[in-house]
């Protein structure tokens, strides 16, 4: 798996950091981060199929 290295406002990280760890939604800040651009690029998806500008292999 490829690591990137992202520059994260203080008071996001803060935020994030209140939904990982033991009883939390998330194990740790990678499964965070990976599970918002999942959702971020699927909700990407849908708006782009509304508008037809999605491929047809896609």
């Amino acid at each position: 798996m490829t690591k990137i290295s992202v520059e994260i406002p203080d008071e996001l990280l803060a935020d994030l950091d209140e939904h990982v760890g033991d009883d939390k939604k998330f194990v740790n800040r990678s499964d965070a981060v990976r599970a918002s651009i999942r959702k971020t690029l699927d909700m990407l998806d849908d708006i782009d199929a509304r508008h037809g500008r999605l491929d047809d292999d896609e």
